[in-house]
């Protein structure tokens, strides 16, 4: 501040120099000019000392003075072109060269407020690169910043020249189309082309990548009404219809439709439900029985998560299990139930068995087997009568991870076993190179035993597969008796299902054990107990 006000002081004197000089020269210059040229040419005598000076001493401020406006005028130039400079990189992403965040949403609303007042329309595009993450984590950031320069130019090509493209958030890119009424199959041809050429390959020293997006698309042809849609409330609604594509498989597009912000409004309450739910101990282990088909005596349970939410009642896994995995919370609530469940277990026959579902997400995590055997540890749960399920498709996303994690709980004694078969694409040397305890044959195959020919060939295909790789076979998905007659006839097998009743809580887990006897006889004794007070209440009642 204090160097640009002596700048201006500087300016100012200069300027007032050069007004002086001027002043002087034009009063004294008529006079002194004439005799001065007429003494150099010897026709006349020579002016007044001080004059000639003061003259000459104008002419070196004049030359100063416009020395002095010249520099200023190129100085100014200068700044101009720097502020100018200084406006384009606040408003233009440098990676990509696309408009940012910050000038981009006000562009759109320029472009909208024109559209509506010519009775155009607009289309916007939210373009999202898929598993962008991942493509950073295994190439590094560098090379991910060349996928989104080389995303944004391909994008760039294919839009119409009166088209906006705007990058807003890391992986994120809007687009605002102008375009006449009812022309949503040229706006459908656009997203195709733009799905096609993204997904070209780009070329890496440490490989080939062939990258895809997902696209929500919105227009303001769909609104009814002749309301003026802001920017905001367009990428709002286009947001949802990409996250809807990506719901769906990626690598597409949808249209915004109203009842997508209905569900996009549930998911959000059911993220913040499952986040409180789990620090309020919401959720819940319930327990399948595990039968043996020949003897038909209980062996065991799977624990089954619930979600016993005061708003939503009881919520069943495939509800919340796949909201848990996307915001990276599976592994603190399948903790807890675990730590729960292993409590429950302690009170059981030292005979029945605990079998726990492990989410892909969790085998991705090199410490899980450490943290799954120090649970083990503080419940004092023995390893041996634990039984971890891997599903099938966890076999293809990190095999060496999977392998490590397999190998370290089953030298402490930790059983595995391989559920979902025949749902995956699991090859027989990953069986074999694997140390699985027990194959699980997939409800799907089970439901139709005894109608469906192909059905008990399959299975009956699988048993011969475990048979002869010494692996026991467990058959989930048994509903009635027809069913359990064609397992019962393809040998010794476990099995599991609603023929043998639905999942219970822990309470009525553990009277059911209590009737048959297969209590420790601590907790026997202190269910005896807590039935007798009852029953003594109930008589003074």
């Amino acid at each position: 501040m204090t160097q640009r006000l002596r700048k201006a002081d500087r300016d100012v004197l200069a300027l007032g120099i050069a007004c002086a000089a001027i002043v002087l020269f034009v009063t004294t210059g008529g006079t002194v000019m004439p005799k001065i040229v007429r003494a150099w040419m010897g026709v006349g005598e020579a002016p007044d000392i001080a004059l000639t000076n003061a003259v000459l001493l104008n002419i070196a401020l004049l030359i100063f003075g416009w020395r002095r406006y010249r520099d200023l005028h190129s100085e100014v130039a200068e700044r101009r072109q720097a502020e100018q400079r200084a406006q384009q990189l606040a408003d233009t992403d440098e990676l990509t060269g696309c408009l940012n965040r910050r000038s981009g949403v006000p562009a759109i609303d320029k472009i909208l407020s024109a559209a509506h007042s010519s009775k155009e329309h607009i289309a916007l595009f939210m373009i999202d690169l898929d598993n962008f993450k991942q493509i950073n984590d295994l190439n590094g950031h560098k090379f991910g910043d060349l996928v989104l320069a080389t995303v944004a130019k391909r994008v760039r090509a294919l839009l119409p020249k009166n088209a906006l493209l705007a990058r807003i958030g890391g992986d994120e890119f809007v687009c605002a189309i102008p375009h006449p009424a009812r022309a949503s199959e040229r706006m459908e041809r656009i997203a195709e082309q733009v799905i096609c050429a993204v997904s070209e390959p780009i070329e890496h020293k440490s490989g080939i990548i062939e990258p895809t997006i997902s696209i929500g698309m919105v227009s303001t042809d769909q609104d009814s009404t002749d309301t003026k849609l802001e920017a905001d409330a367009l990428i709002h609604r286009a947001d949802i219809a990409m996250y809807h594509a990506k719901k769906n498989g990626r690598n597409r597009y949808f249209w915004f439709e109203a009842q997508m912000e209905d569900e996009i409004r549930l998911r959000n309450e059911l993220e913040t439900g499952i986040r409180n739910g789990i620090s309020k101990g919401e959720f819940i282990p319930y327990y399948e029985q595990q039968i043996d088909l020949e003897t038909g005596k209980l062996v065991g349970f799977e624990m089954l998560a619930r979600w016993n939410s005061p708003k939503y009642g009881l919520v069943k896994p495939e509800v919340f299990i796949p909201i848990a995995e996307e915001i990276d919370l599976i592994s603190e609530l399948s903790e807890k139930l675990v730590e729960q469940a292993l409590r429950d277990a302690n009170a059981w026959d030292p005979r029945l068995t605990l079998s726990i579902n492990i989410s892909p997400l969790q085998l991705q995590d090199p410490w899980f087997a450490q943290r799954l055997l120090q649970m083990l540890i503080d419940a004092g749960f023995p390893p041996n009568r634990l039984e971890i399920e891997i599903t099938e498709s966890c076999l293809h996303q990190n095999i060496g991870a999977v392998r490590s994690i397999v190998t370290s709980l089953k030298n402490q004694g930790v059983r595995i076993s391989l559920d979902d078969f025949g749902t995956g694409f699991s090859s027989l040397s990953q069986l074999r190179t694997l140390p699985f305890d027990r194959i699980k044959i997939d409800r799907s195959f089970v439901a139709d035993l005894g109608e469906d020919e192909a059905s008990n060939e399959l299975v009956e295909a699988i048993i011969s597969l475990g048979r002869g790789m010494s692996l026991p076979i467990t058959a989930e998905g048994i509903e009635n008796a027809r069913a359990l007659d064609a397992l019962k006839a393809m040998g010794e097998l476990k099995g599991q299902g609603y023929l043998y009743g639905r999942p219970e809580d822990a309470n009525t887990t553990r009277n059911r054990l209590a009737e048959l006897d297969l209590l420790t006889g601590e907790k026997a004794a202190e269910i005896a107990m807590a039935a007798s007070e009852d029953l003594d209440e109930r008589k003074v009642g």
